[in-house]
């Protein structure tokens, strides 16, 4: 099995930071991609962004500039630093893992930013 243990949301202003972390442990092989996803209410979930056990990096146009991911390969960790947050960042953001070609997703966090 494998776990996925998310921290680091919360409430927010508009302009203001924050930073969440997703740490994976359990039977962890080979982590392919991981990243991050969000999903809004009354929306479908969406990639905000994704890094490669190379490094590469994907993100979602709305974030790019604002949102950083990056990981710690030794303790399987991946994190977003998130900057500049707007209200429309509002959402319940979820880890995702490919662990041997397999995805995993953590339970979620929080974030909410007020006007």
């Amino acid at each position: 099995q494998v776990q996925l243990a998310e921290s680091g949301g919360g409430l927010v202003q508009t302009g203001g930071s924050l930073r969440l972390s997703c740490a994976a442990s359990g039977r962890i092989f080979t982590l392919n991609a991981m990243g991050w996803y969000r999903q809004a209410p009354g929306k479908q979930r969406e990639l905000v962004a994704t890094i490669t056990s190379g490094g590469n990096t994907n993100y979602a146009d709305s974030v790019k500039g604002r949102f950083t991911v990056s990981r710690e390969s030794a303790k399987n960790t991946v994190y977003l630093q998130m900057n500049s947050l707007k209200p429309e960042d509002t959402a319940v953001y979820y880890c995702n893992i490919v662990n041997l070609g397999v995805p995993y997703w953590g339970k979620g966090t929080l974030v909410t930013v007020s006007s």
